[in-house]
């Protein structure tokens, strides 16, 4: 145990004060969506928010990571980060001016995006030179156990800042996080750079190709990007779909939202233990598919069937017990796969093509709610059977899109089950 930690040192360092930091980031996240559903009552102006943050993401993520593996990576990583502080700043001085308007909200996601467009490559080559290879698994089970803590603590921390002191108190948190991370980085953790290769002295144009031609050379690993965008497609809405129901459906809808995502965070913390202690699946990519079927197939039902939220909290454990084993797996393929001086790029690569479907799933999820499915169930007759399925009240339209991304969802695992059968992707 003893040498284990002292082997993973620098990484459990990096790891715990940058998840200390993604959680003060992603309370800021929870009470921005708070403030501007209450400021707006519209799906489609909240669902903007995450829109605008994932689209310079998703659109200059594959340049970002030929640039990524090119400069050194913690210095790519502080900078990055304090750039993203500085529109947490504006954020709290138009707060405190009291000037803070949606569109305000809108520039400065987009901008913390396209930090994050950099710096998300460079943090993953970073975590893999740190990490022996035979900790893969275990420091994917801590990676899963951070981001499900966070996932279990954000709303309870955010809704009660939020109720204390407003988006305000939120923030200064927020910022108190960041300059812990942003500390402990620049002083006590060494990061070593990857070998450089003939190869990373191309061209932009040429170092994007090498990444894509990666991808192309090994087909398992490019099926399970397409798998996981079709995945994130429907989870974006689901996204944008949940507050506009719960918090339009619940008599208490911010303390049953948050109570929701309190549920999922646990669910997903318990999965976490189950991804640290679990022994290397047989094949990661079965485990994988069957994860995500489970998941897909239960929660977004009993979301859309039920006017209870004790259902929806047992959904949320349904949906989210084992998505830190899906991603621990997945870790493992891509950190055992791609060799280190072409993760930048690869990964790049990897976050275009897997994660361009977020945008479009909030962004489609707040048009159909708002111009289609509530119109469509407002002018439903009485008695009717989607109204005695889904309710007479504001929120309906938002469960019967529950229903449909549940459907959506299964399909999705069908197909690409069949797609991958057979297929291993660890080297």
């Amino acid at each position: 145990m003893k040498h284990s930690v002292k082997q993973l040192r620098s990484y459990l360092l990096l790891w715990s004060t940058q998840s200390l930091s993604e959680l003060g980031s992603g309370m800021t996240s929870y009470a921005l969506v708070l403030w501007l559903y209450q400021y707006s009552g519209s799906a489609l102006k909240t669902a903007l928010l995450t829109v605008c943050s994932y689209a310079p993401y998703v659109f200059m993520s594959i340049f970002a990571g030929a640039l990524s593996d090119q400069w050194n990576k913690k210095r790519t990583m502080l900078l990055c980060d304090l750039f993203a502080a500085m529109t947490t700043v504006a954020a709290f001085v138009l707060m405190k001016t009291n000037a803070l308007a949606p569109w305000h909200l809108y520039i400065l996601n987009a901008l913390n995006g396209l930090m994050n467009t950099v710096q998300q490559p460079a943090s993953e080559v970073a975590s893999t030179q740190l990490i022996p290879k035979a900790y893969y698994q275990k420091t994917s089970g801590l990676r899963s156990f951070s981001r499900s803590l966070n996932s279990l603590l954000t709303p309870v921390l955010a809704t009660a800042l939020f109720a204390f002191g407003g988006v305000s108190a939120v923030i200064v948190t927020d910022l108190l996080t960041f300059a812990a991370a942003f500390t402990v980085l620049l002083l006590f953790i060494r990061i070593p750079e990857p070998q450089k290769t003939a190869e990373q002295k191309e061209s932009l144009t040429d170092s994007v190709k090498a990444g894509l031609r990666w991808l192309k050379g090994c087909p398992a690993v490019l099926k399970l990007i397409f798998f996981l965008a079709g995945i994130n497609l429907i989870a974006s809405a689901y996204q944008a779909t949940l507050p506009a129901m719960i918090l339009s459906k619940a008599a208490d809808g911010e303390t049953t939202l948050g109570t929701v995502n309190f549920f999922a965070g646990a669910a997903a913390l318990a999965g976490s233990m189950i991804a640290s202690l679990s022994p290397a699946p047989k094949n990661r990519i079965r485990a994988i598919c069957l994860s995500l079927f489970f998941s897909m197939s239960t929660e977004n039902f009993l979301l859309a069937f039920s006017q209870s939220p004790a259902v929806w909290y047992i959904g949320a454990v349904c949906g989210w017990l084992f998505i830190p084993y899906m991603g621990a797996q997945l870790d493992v393929i891509f950190r055992s796969t791609i060799p280190a001086d072409m993760q930048g790029r690869v990964y790049a690569c990897r976050n275009t093509l897997q994660f361009f479907t977020i945008p479009v799933g909030y962004l489609s999820a707040g048009l159909l709610i708002d111009k289609i499915f509530e119109p469509y169930m407002a002018n439903r007759p009485a008695g009717s059977m989607l109204i005695s399925l889904f309710g007479d009240e504001k929120g309906a339209g938002a469960a019967l899109l529950f229903a449909v991304l549940g459907a959506a969802g299964v399909a999705v695992c069908m197909v690409f089950t069949v797609l991958l059968r057979g297929e291993k992707a660890e080297s």
